[in-house]
């Protein structure tokens, strides 16, 4: 724990990416951690995303800042409830690393949109080494649904956390098998047609596991896209938004990280 500050500088300096960067990706795996410990969260809350990508799947992949979960239990959906077990996770975190996660900063929302889609967020803040370089302490959102079907049955796999403190065991989390992430990532460009989502198509797509899995990924976003009332993405689609797509594409693949925030 105690070379946790300079373990930071050297993967910054390795990656060419700023510290700061790098210590959230530090953070977001003992969150991910915390999330996975608590007896509550571990079965139900199903995690995916870029964020995914990056912690469960492929350690050289982009960086990305947000936590994204599907919820088995709608009733999840309650502030009370994320309250209690976000801030015994943060517990958790802090008694199991050290990193300061103050149960009394957290935030938690739970909204309704305007298609009348019950959802909720959770933001985790944190106190760190490298504080002093900055205004505000760090921060990492999460972002709940409960309004998505799991097509296929989701994965224990091991989170990448290539710090000096990984626990012997390893960290885990549940989370949607390749296919599952290929289809959502899919479907998300269709329905929004953001670049990070295009970018994160193209990537999966040349990745030797999609041409093993190229049956169940389409049947699986067939799925997805029927749920959703929309239809399945053809390339045309895509066409109207080529040059934005391209140039967005070249600003994630050379900074690494999220960069549209909300």
């Amino acid at each position: 724990m105690n070379d946790r500050p300079e373990r930071n500088f050297e993967v910054a300096n390795e990656t060419g990416l700023q510290p700061h960067v790098i210590e959230k990706d530090y953070v977001i795996g003992w969150v991910l951690a915390g999330i996975y410990s608590h007896p509550e969260l571990r079965d139900n809350w199903v995690f995916k995303g870029g964020t995914c990508l990056k912690k469960c799947f492929f350690d050289t992949y982009r960086f990305s800042e947000d936590l994204d979960f599907t919820l088995r239990d709608p009733s999840h959906l309650n502030e009370e409830f994320l309250a209690r077990v976000l801030g015994e996770a943060a517990d958790w975190v802090y008694q199991s690393s050290g990193i300061q996660v103050p149960a009394d900063e957290l935030k938690v929302e739970v909204y309704t949109n305007k298609a009348g889609i019950t959802g909720g967020q959770g933001r985790i803040y944190y106190r760190n080494p490298l504080q002093h370089t900055r205004n505000s302490p760090g921060r990492i959102k999460l972002d709940l649904t409960a309004h998505e079907v799991l097509v296929r049955e989701p994965v224990r796999r091991e989170v990448l956390h290539p710090y000096s403190d990984r626990p012997t065991d390893g960290i885990f989390s549940l989370s949607y098998d390749f296919a599952e992430v290929f289809a959502e990532k899919t479907r998300a460009l269709a329905e929004r047609t953001r670049p990070r989502d295009l970018y994160d198509v193209i990537n999966l797509f040349r990745r030797p596991e999609a041409q093993d899995a190229r049956n169940d990924i389409r049947q699986v976003l067939s799925k997805k896209c029927a749920f959703k009332n929309i239809s399945v993405p053809t390339h045309a689609d895509l066409r109207p938004f080529r040059d934005e797509v391209a140039a967005t594409c070249v600003c994630l693949y050379e900074t690494g990280i999220e960069f549209d925030r909300p």
